[in-house]
């Protein structure tokens, strides 16, 4: 095709932050020390749990969390991380637990990390994406210059985002090859059964039955449009009537005026979220035991909640 029948796209918008004293504050408090350690933190003994064989744990769960946490917010190595932790309970925390540093590389591959998601008390609107992080391999310039080699190892990283208070509710990381769709069941899983779901969104891959009626089940809407020539389904599957109805507006009126009618671009705040992921915390997995991996994910998750609760810009569209 000619490059000069293509459709014109629309003028980028031109937006404006209302709320820049606020956002320009929380930006720098995030690197404030002692907004990361909290002080029920110090104050956290070892819990008891199950009998379980071996030493018991001399560390609390919460303790290697904070510190695995000023790990990904500081970017260090496990080993430095040890000394900035002696260093701060030196200056200014003589309370705050210093373990080895094998120690914290033992512990992160069973640890159950909490995230610090706060909910509106509203229905969600629940968005749902994933990316892929890096987890060994060469850089972009040598693959563009030499090409892929076998060694070029990824994860995947699916994530479920509440589009109101920008909090991500879940986060689960698989292998690479892992579909979209078959994530969708853990990750609605690991939000409480009382928090109500008013919607949920995601892309094409996402248009399967078992997704529909896991979105059914919790009394939610979908937001997922239908893949190309869609075959309406049988009223007695879960979440068809919703999907003819999607269905037959997008053949009378285009796909572009249905999403546009269903909030269908809200979903670009799950892809601002991949985006934050990837600049504030890297592309690039440290650890590289899968139990490891699960928990830095969870980790960084956690730190983007902490962050979005310090700093959140309120944009208007001005032109």
């Amino acid at each position: 095709m000619r490059k000069d029948v293509h459709k014109r796209s629309e003028p980028k918008g031109v937006y404006r932050v209302r709320n820049w004293a606020q956002y320009n504050a929380g930006l720098i408090a995030r690197g404030d020390v002692t907004m990361w350690i909290d002080q029920s933190v110090l104050n956290t003994a070892p819990q008891g749990g199950a009998p379980r064989r071996g030493r018991p744990h001399v560390y609390p769960d919460a303790a290697i969390q904070l510190l695995l946490g000023l790990k990904q917010v500081f970017h260090l190595p496990l080993r430095a991380l040890q000394g900035f932790a002696r260093s701060l309970r030196e200056l200014a925390f003589p309370d705050l637990p210093v373990p080895n540093y094998t120690t914290l590389s033992r512990r992160a591959q069973e640890l159950e990390v909490k995230l610090p998601a706060s909910h509106s008390g509203e229905p969600m609107h629940l968005l749902v994406d994933s990316t892929g992080v890096k987890l060994y391999g060469e850089g972009e310039w040598k693959v563009r210059k030499h090409g892929y080699s076998k060694r070029r190892t990824w994860r995947k990283v699916h994530l479920a985002l509440d589009a109101k208070t920008g909090q991500v509710c879940a986060a689960l990381m698989t292998h690479q090859d892992v579909p979209d769709a078959d994530v969708l069941p853990d990750l609605l899983d690991q939000i409480p059964a009382d928090v109500p779901i008013g919607t949920v969104g995601g892309d094409g891959p996402y248009d399967t039955r078992q997704c529909h009626a896991q979105i059914e089940a919790r009394g939610a809407q979908p937001s997922i449009p239908p893949r190309e020539g869609a075959a309406p389904w049988s009223e007695r599957t879960p979440g068809a009537q919703w999907r003819n109805e999607a269905i037959d507006a997008i053949a009378r009126n285009g796909r572009g005026e249905w999403k546009k009618a269903c909030g269908y671009h809200r979903r670009s705040l799950v892809e601002n979220l991949m985006y934050r992921l990837k600049t504030l915390t890297g592309n690039r997995l440290w650890a590289r035991c899968i139990g490891s991996q699960a928990t830095e994910v969870a980790i960084r998750v956690g730190v983007l909640n902490r962050m979005a609760a310090l700093a959140r810009p309120q944009s208007v569209r001005i032109a």
